[in-house]
């Protein structure tokens, strides 16, 4: 069993049940979190038996690191699995401080037509472990200290929910790796059910949805899950998370050239969304060799941009990162997959 797996409520039900002090929890998360020691063997103000027994029954793994691209405020990395399965996580550099977007899964289920990740489908959820260990493994690379966290990378989070759930704990924990709320993003392509169970999680952590297209018609065609969960009954459970929460919702928009980045379909986004607190954020599209859609042109963008912003709805348009790299998600497994077969 990896310890980064465990919340330290989890660890605490762990030594009570050997007899232990449950605040023994709290001791490994400060060596595990906040000294960032690699070995059990370091826990120095724990007794020398109960280290023993720690490391007969743990393990504390980090991902392997296959791969490193760097562009410029971006890293991208491409880890490798005791299973030999491959993930990515990237590195973003922002005036606001550092930010890593996480991978959850192996592969993808969703099917969305524009993206890398779900070309291959999914193999397994990651284990909360794995999921820390991106965040250690690459402050452990740079030896600076992450500020936030988007859970974006190859998977569909709420696909992995508990998992998911449990790595916010550990790193939102005042003895964990302290990250904030307002500084985890999940982002999810919009699995009603598990929004809903979303709303009451003790964690107010920011929610984005991947929209991608303002009607039904449109994103049945992009986006396979638009089958089960259509988008009025996404904007129906952004509407009670916000009621609920008073948390803005960010609404993500992938501009796909001559598909979803006309005026009409600007203005039809816009009426859908009137009145909420969102904001929609503009994705240009980073293209691959094997999907065939493209960027939208640079006008097509502002265009879209400006009408949004005529009709009253807060916007922004992503930075671009990764010019020079493999910057689409999943594209660096994607190329060790290929290499493999």
């Amino acid at each position: 069993m990896n310890l980064y797996g465990y919340t330290k409520e989890n660890l605490e039900a762990y030594f009570e049940s050997i007899g232990e002090k449950k605040f023994k929890a709290t001791q490994v998360f400060e060596w595990l979190y906040q000294k960032k020691i690699t070995t059990i063997n370091e826990m120095s103000n724990l007794k020398k038996e109960l280290r023993e027994k720690l490391a007969n029954e743990f393990e504390l793994n980090l991902p392997s690191l296959i791969k490193r691209q760097v562009d410029v405020d971006v890293e991208k990395y491409l880890f490798e699995l005791k299973d030999q399965e491959h993930i990515e996580a990237v590195l973003m550099r922002h005036d606001y401080g550092l930010s890593i977007c996480v991978s959850s899964e192996v592969g993808c289920n969703m099917g969305c037509r524009f993206c890398e990740s779900g070309r291959i489908k999914k193999i397994r959820n990651l284990e909360t472990s794995e999921m820390v260990g991106q965040v250690l493994a690459i402050e452990k690379i740079i030896q600076e200290r992450i500020d936030s966290v988007v859970i974006m990378g190859i998977g569909e989070p709420l696909d992995n929910e508990k998992n998911v759930m449990n790595f916010i704990r550990i790193i939102n924990d005042a003895k964990g790796l302290q990250i904030g709320a307002r500084h985890i993003t999940l982002s999810t392509c919009g699995i009603v059910p598990k929004i809903e169970k979303l709303i009451d999680f003790p964690i107010q952590i920011n929610l984005a949805i991947s929209l991608h297209a303002p009607n039904d018609s449109l994103r049945n065609q992009l986006m396979p899950i638009n089958k089960a969960y259509p988008i009025k009954d996404i904007i129906n459970v952004v509407k009670k998370y916000i009621a609920k929460t008073h948390r803005r919702v960010t609404i993500e928009y992938i501009l796909l050239r001559n598909v979803n980045d006309s005026i009409s379909d600007a203005k039809e986004l816009a009426k859908l969304l009137r009145g909420m607190n969102v904001y929609v954020n503009l994705i240009p599209y980073n293209e691959t060799n094997h999907i065939e859609f493209k960027k939208s042109k640079k006008e097509q963008i502002n265009a879209f941009y400006d009408t949004l912003k005529k009709e009253h709805i807060s916007v922004t348009v992503r930075r671009e990162f990764g010019s020079n790299i493999s910057a689409a998600c999943g594209q660096l497994r994607s190329k060790k997959e290929e290499e493999n077969n």
